[in-house]
């Protein structure tokens, strides 16, 4: 969201000096006149256009914002064949599970998974994204089964609150605070934006102060990144608050703005993101450059699309998205809530044990 600044023309000021050929000073008037009035269509001209223009950028500012909040209302016929047709395109991952499975044999899987919408459902109040005990259950069973990490754009000391499992490797703020299971000190550690913490800090700052104005707006510093929540506030405010946040942001030549579902993300704009993220644990974990490892990513955000991005690229894993409205993604698979992630994960593991375990051995599925 540009800030447009209304220049008026200022064509035509000099339009009473000396105009060549016969006619005299009536002519002179008239020409004058005639200047003037032209010179003053121009001004109005030049005015509609960036008044034009300032809506525009307004409007597409505030488009995209709604783009990456899709809302959860009921879906008219056009709506139920446009997903129909995405979702031939990404299919289930639960539907596919057979392919999924067959493309897992003989092969490590390593487990990369999202927080919020992913493993807990989205909720207003980001202080209040609890996931289920069910899905914890599930989360450490899949944990004893695969090397597994939690990749989010929250803290990441939040985000361990949030899931409860020291066993697992939690990447924060976007992938750009990194840490190994609690049990091993000497696990794997990577903060590539540690400069830019005391920056972060002095723009949370501001961004308390200059959203406080508007209701229902929340900041959250996450270490590495800043979130911006709006999923409270009312949408006829949404373009005033992403002024407020541009406003701030545009002294900060470091940091980039980005956008995810009902929230704008402040990062700073170093070469990391999740897929950097993934290729660094994939590394550390000893299994770079290997034909026999699967990586298996799951989320619902844009910001995950960078995961989903080095999957494709690589030719080697599986992306699934969490979402129940069609996205542009580069996502193999997909999945609709985190219900169904539960499901899907609970069914990898049985499937991986079920070589090795009878019949009676198969995981009993958490009550939700």
């Amino acid at each position: 969201m540009t800030s447009q600044d209304v220049v008026v023309s200022e064509r035509g000021i000099a339009a009473g000096a000396a105009l060549p050929g016969p006619g005299g000073p009536a002519l002179f008037a008239c020409r004058s006149a005639a200047a003037g009035a032209m010179s003053m269509r121009q001004t109005y001209l030049d005015i509609a256009a960036a008044a034009a223009a300032a809506r525009s950028a307004s409007c597409t500012w505030v488009e995209a914002m709604r783009s990456s909040s899709p809302t959860r209302s009921s879906r008219s016929a056009t709506d139920v064949d446009e997903f129909t047709a995405w979702v031939r395109k990404h299919p289930s991952a639960l539907s596919k599970f057979e392919q999924i499975a067959g493309a897992s044999k003989g092969k490590k899987i390593v487990m990369f998974l999202d927080y919020d919408g992913t493993l807990s459902p989205i909720v207003a109040d980001p202080d209040a994204a609890y996931m289920s005990d069910a899905m914890r259950a599930a989360v450490r069973e899949v944990a004893k089964t695969f090397p597994t990490a939690i990749v989010s754009g929250r803290c990441r000391d939040k985000v361990r609150n949030f899931v409860g499992l020291p066993e697992l490797y939690y990447a924060g703020s976007h992938g750009m605070d990194i840490k190994g299971p609690s049990s091993n000190p000497e696990s794997v550690l990577c903060q590539p934006a540690s400069e830019f913490l005391p920056m972060i800090d002095e723009v949370y700052k501001a961004l308390v102060e200059k959203t406080k104005s508007t209701p229902g707006a929340k900041v959250e510093n996450n270490k590495f990144c800043l979130s911006v929540h709006f999923r409270c506030v009312d949408e006829k405010r949404w373009n005033a608050l992403g002024e407020q946040v541009k406003a701030v942001i545009k002294e900060y030549p470091k940091l980039k703005l980005t956008q995810g579902r009902k929230v704008l993300e402040i990062r700073p704009s170093i070469k990391w993101d999740k897929g950097k993220a993934l290729e660094f644990l994939l590394e550390s974990l000893g299994f770079a450059n290997c034909s026999d490892v699967l990586p298996v990513y799951i989320g619902d955000d844009r910001t995950d699309e960078d995961a989903f991005k080095v999957l494709r690229k690589t030719g080697q894993g599986l992306g699934i998205l969490v979402s129940k409205c069609p996205k542009e993604t580069n996502a193999s698979y997909s999945l609709q809530d985190p219900t169904e992630v539960m499901e899907f994960l609970l069914r990898l593991v049985e499937w991986k044990r079920k070589p090795s375990s009878s019949s009676s051995m198969m995981i009993r599925r958490p009550r939700v």
